[in-house]
């Protein structure tokens, strides 16, 4: 509605670990309000009746049919013509339209097909990414489509019906190429390596991943244990606003050594750089934001109705740069390390301590798969961690483990870096496009509102968050 559209074209339903999710009911609430949209359009996957508006509402078949004979010519665009509005995912507030524009955006996704993924038309390719978002449409529609190469999409998790789910498809259908997210690595790592053991993957040829840093003790195990060191994984890092990746290693150029943990370096066309909030250039091992100093092709050019917020919030909170709202460093290599999001980077003791650095610690833990690392106000620190972890299955966390883990913590991130608490859970909060969503956690630690929250993918995440702060602050008030 947001876009005027006059068409919504939909599926009755979608499906997740066997389940129905009803998607016409949604886009009924959707359009109770008054809106523009004149038809809307029903892919029918199940036989039962559905409620379906008279004059409005249309099923695929009927929509074919009425479009018998009437010319689909392809119509030519400028090449600065909006080509779709994707929404950000919602990390850090409220979700925004970018704007993705048919001639740079295509230049830029099938240049990084080929430079980052090596992509070629011979070959299968699949991103594991949801649809919606845009891994999904750069790189499991537009992308494979200017190439020409065949593109496997998939609707589901990557263990169910079973945790070897994804390394059946591809054995079956001998993917070359995968592009999928840490958070369904590190899921998979829960479930162990003896599963991908059970299938051929000899097609492989690279694994990429992005979406958030690739934990180290995730590649590790993916690199080493699944692959035995026969093709590489790959971390990368891109936005929605950027349409396609902007730090990588250039595998499909000339590809450099993995440093595991790192993004690797800008890409060719991204003047990318570590900068102080006055937008100087840092050197080597200091702490400081990710910008851009100039446009490239793939970068939205606006925010949907919105060209205000596009400038204040990207172009005018450092100096003549663009910023990403990522927190990072370089080495004295010229790799680039993220450490989350600027404003999820915690001040320890006057020490700024990315989120990710303690994560990327925790989840080396034998028991542990996976971590939310946010701060807490604390009168003479400033700040201390409080970490949200998830174990293994059938492990169990107890007082041992969490010892362990703040003793693991200061052992190699200093004895300043306090993790005051931790929390065992079943899962995190997460986007559908799996992104951890710290805000939300960071909301439950000092009680303050949750904001937008319309792009998680499971509320239930929810609950385990708020039951494990309702214990913390049970088990304060017991030792007061």
């Amino acid at each position: 509605m947001d876009a005027g559209s006059r068409v919504v074209v939909t599926a009755d339903v979608a499906y997740r670990k066997g389940k129905g999710i009803w998607l016409k009911e949604t886009v009924d609430e959707a359009l109770g309000t008054p809106n523009p949209v004149e038809k809307v359009i029903v892919l029918r996957r199940e036989p039962q009746e559905l409620p379906m508006m008279k004059g409005r509402d249309l099923t695929w078949e009927e929509a074919l049919d009425q479009g018998e004979g009437v010319a689909a010519d392809v119509v030519a665009m400028e090449a600065s013509d909006p080509a779709f509005i994707l929404y950000t995912s919602g990390t850090t507030a409220k979700p925004k339209g970018t704007v993705h524009v048919h001639g740079g955006y295509q230049v830029h996704i099938y240049a990084m097909g080929k430079w980052v993924f090596d992509m070629k038309e011979t070959e299968t390719w699949w991103a594991t990414s949801d649809i919606g978002w845009i891994v999904g449409h750069s790189y499991i529609i537009y992308a494979p489509l200017l190439m020409g190469c065949t593109t496997v999409m998939y609707e589901g998790v990557p263990d169910y019906p079973s945790p070897d789910t994804w390394w059946k498809v591809v054995e079956k259908y001998r993917v070359d190429r995968i592009f999928t997210a840490p958070t369904a690595i590190r899921l998979l790592m829960k479930h162990g390596e003896e599963w991908p053991k059970r299938h051929d993957l000899t097609s492989l040829k690279a694994i990429v991943s992005a979406g958030e840093v690739l934990n180290p003790a995730a590649w590790e195990w993916l690199q080493r244990k699944v692959l035995d060191d026969a093709v590489p994984v790959i971390d990368h890092m891109w936005q929605t606003e950027s349409g396609g990746p902007m730090v990588g290693n250039p595998f499909g150029i000339n590809m450099l050594p993995i440093k595991p943990g790192s993004a690797t370096i800008p890409l060719p066309g991204v003047d990318g750089d570590v900068v102080d909030s006055q937008g100087k250039s840092l050197p080597p091992g200091a702490k400081g934001i990710f910008v851009c100093r100039r446009p490239f092709p793939g970068l939205t050019p606006t925010l949907w109705n919105d060209p205000d917020r596009y400038a204040h919030d990207y172009w005018e909170r450092i100096p003549n740069c663009y910023y990403t709202g990522d927190a990072a460093m370089r080495d004295e290599d010229g790799y680039v390390w993220f450490l989350g999001r600027d404003d999820e980077v915690i001040n320890i003791a006057s020490h700024r301590i990315g989120t990710i650095e303690v994560e990327n610690v925790l989840i080396t833990h034998p028991v542990v798969t996976e971590a939310a690392v946010v701060g807490k106000p604390d009168p003479l620190k400033g700040e201390v961690a409080v970490a949200f972890v998830v174990l293994k299955g059938g492990e169990e966390g107890n007082e041992g483990v969490k010892q362990e883990l703040k003793d693991l913590v200061s052992e190699r991130m200093g004895a300043f870096v306090l993790l005051d608490e931790v929390c065992f859970v079943n899962t995190v909060p997460k986007t559908r496009s799996g992104k951890i969503m710290r805000r939300l956690i960071r909301a439950f630690v000092t009680e303050a509102e949750l904001g937008d929250y319309s792009t998680i993918e499971d509320e239930a995440s929810l609950d385990e968050v708020r039951r494990a702060v309702q214990e913390l602050a049970e088990a304060f008030k017991g030792a007061g």
